[in-house]
């Protein structure tokens, strides 16, 4: 006769255990009913006293046939899970929002708050002990990253890895500075229709996410600088068995952090950020960065220092060659040894006693790495690929709160630029007009687009203002343009992002009218606006800015509480209410 197993203590005083399956219990009114409950459900998925001892473990599940860049859920999941019950813990996979760039209207970005809330109200609603945090695609990342450190759980962040690249008529191509390039091409009618869709079906090879130094991949190499990644997991592409393996270390690791009681607050700190912060300078990464670690700081109780963060940018030079600053992707930054190679040259300007996933320190991290071995992809700190690093940040007169341009993937010669204004009101408006053949437009002229700021229309990717058709046929690859939006971070150009305050909430931008003077200087770093006083208060008496609202629902809640681009693009309620100070540090 086979002894039924003793009944836990748990399930009569439920009291005694805050950890596991009786973490955060149900409300009946009664906690041994309430544990009595749900033990009885998910027994009814098979699971046995005994598994429900461990510690246990979430997998957040961000899988959807709308997103090609997670396309290797399936397989990232079950590695993990192998990992977790390797460790002693007991998986637990669930579904939050997933979001995919090209598949979100108006854009991901009013969405990432969104997902944000959800992962964060999903890691406090249901019992675990750690999580991992399995995103990938541009948003996903800072979402997930929010969202857990909100909640200050035991968490391990795992990227789903790049695509590989393709090829077209025996040239190597990958989404997405490919994917511009080429469109640029037919835009000036370089290319046929025949090429440009020929092209269409080899730019991503792969499920993944973009293989240069786009949002997603610069995501993945920061998360991996804060340490709150497992180390190497940042450049696998996705259909590796280097990322399988890296999926299995990543649940192996959750189990030790959380019975040691790691929590993402103790990896997430002021080191941490600046070292992620140094990242993002060497690599050339993605301006879309700014904005995630300025919300990522503002849930911990940091607020992120622009003027610090230029500064810490003439110090810190690009040293990896990856598109579009460079001419490499991310597969051959893998081979190239990945993360530790470019964190090996960058030592000397790193805190490496900043705390990681692993329960060791960088430093000690990149000494188990090795000494590393001859490769061309990350350059040296004597022979960097670009003397400053990739982003500087702007103030003036036009952009009082700050601005950003991405210095190592501009044109030299536009730089130091004066020119006239050429105003677009909004995305429709440069949509209906920018390709008229009466447009007044030359090619020193400055581009100009309004109210696509965080509250004025969620902060879309539109900063990447397409060269007027009639100047791309004239052979015309790059104008300077000045928005109060974002940009891909696979694009390139001379382009200045994040104007701040927005025009939508009446910032000088909202009053910038074509013939306009603008001068832009990097050397500087200087966006001027050529108005008097007397002329700007004229127009704003005569063209007050009325802020948008919404009626309803999510847009309701996005345009009453979004802070500004220098805050995060965050919804002013989900920061942490006690300030701890600004990053980087002085």
């Amino acid at each position: 006769m086979t002894s039924k197993p003793a009944p836990h203590d748990t399930a009569i005083h439920p009291e005694a255990a805050s950890s596991g399956i009786s973490k955060g219990l149900t409300n009946y009114g009664d906690r041994g009913f309430s544990l009595f409950l749900r033990k009885a459900f998910i027994k009814g998925a098979g699971y046995t006293d005994k598994a429900l001892e461990r510690p246990v473990i979430g997998i957040t599940n961000t899988g959807s046939a709308y997103n090609p860049c997670h396309g290797n859920m399936p397989q990232l999941m079950e590695a993990v899970k192998r990992g977790i019950l390797m460790a002693g813990g007991l998986p637990m996979d669930f579904p939050t929002i997933s979001l995919h760039e090209s598949f979100s209207a108006p854009t991901s970005m009013y969405l990432r708050n969104l997902m944000s809330m959800d992962t964060e109200e999903l890691l406090r609603a249901q019992p675990m002990d750690g999580v991992v945090l399995i995103g990938g695609c541009d948003k996903t990342v800072p979402a997930q990253l929010m969202g857990a450190a909100s909640v200050r759980l035991p968490a391990v962040q795992l990227v789903t890895g790049s695509m590989l690249t393709g090829s077209h008529r025996s040239e190597r191509v990958g989404a997405c500075t490919d994917c511009r390039r080429y469109w640029g091409k037919f835009r000036a009618e370089e290319i046929d229709a025949e090429e440009i869709a020929d092209v269409n079906n080899q730019l991503v090879a792969s499920v993944g996410t973009c293989s240069v130094a786009g949002t997603a991949s610069t995501m993945a190499c920061i998360a991996e600088a804060l340490g709150i990644s497992v180390p190497g997991s940042a450049s696998p592409p996705a259909v590796t068995a280097d990322r399988i393996r890296a999926a299995e270390r990543s649940g192996e690791v959750a189990v030790h952090m959380a019975r040691a009681g790691l929590t993402i607050d103790r990896i997430l700190t002021p080191a941490a950020f600046e070292n992620a912060v140094r990242v993002l300078l060497a690599m050339g990464g993605s301006t879309n960065a700014i904005v995630h670690l300025a919300a990522m700081a503002g849930r911990l109780g940091y607020a992120l220092d622009l003027k610090a963060l230029d500064a810490m940018s003439r110090d810190t030079p690009v040293l990896l060659d990856l598109k579009p600053s460079g001419d490499h992707y991310m597969e051959d930054f893998h081979a190239a040894g990945g993360m530790p190679t470019l964190l090996r040259e960058l030592k000397p300007l790193l805190h490496l006693d900043a705390l990681t996933v692993t329960g060791r320190t960088l430093g000690e991290e990149l000494e188990a790495a090795g000494p590393g071995f001859a490769q061309s992809v990350v350059k040296t700190l004597k022979a960097p690929l670009y003397p400053q690093g990739g982003i500087a940040v702007l103030h003036g007169n036009l952009a009082p709160g700050g601005a950003i341009i991405k210095q190592s993937a501009a044109n030299p010669a536009l730089m130091e630029h004066e020119g006239r204004a050429v105003v677009f009101e909004n995305a429709e408006d440069l949509a209906a007009r920018i390709d008229a053949p009466d447009l007044d437009v030359r090619a020193d002229d400055i581009l100009v687009l309004k109210h696509i700021g965080p509250k004025g229309a969620a902060m879309p990717e539109a900063g990447y203002l397409p060269i007027p058709k009639k100047l791309a046929a004239q052979g015309v690859k790059d104008m300077v343009r000045i928005s109060d939006g974002r940009m891909s971070g696979t694009a390139f150009g001379t382009i200045v992002l994040h104007v701040t305050p927005e025009a939508a909430v009446g910032g000088p931008l909202a009053w910038v009218q074509t013939g306009d003077r603008i001068r832009l200087s990097v050397r500087e770093r200087l966006i001027e606006w050529q108005v008097s006083d007397a002329e700007l208060a004229a127009r704003q008496s005569a063209q007050p800015v009325v802020e948008p609202t919404a009626a309803r629902g999510y847009a309701h809640l996005f345009r009453k509480t979004v802070m500004q681009a220098d805050r995060g693009a965050d919804f002013d309620f989900l920061a942490a209410t006690e300030c701890k100070g600004s990053i980087p540090r002085n």
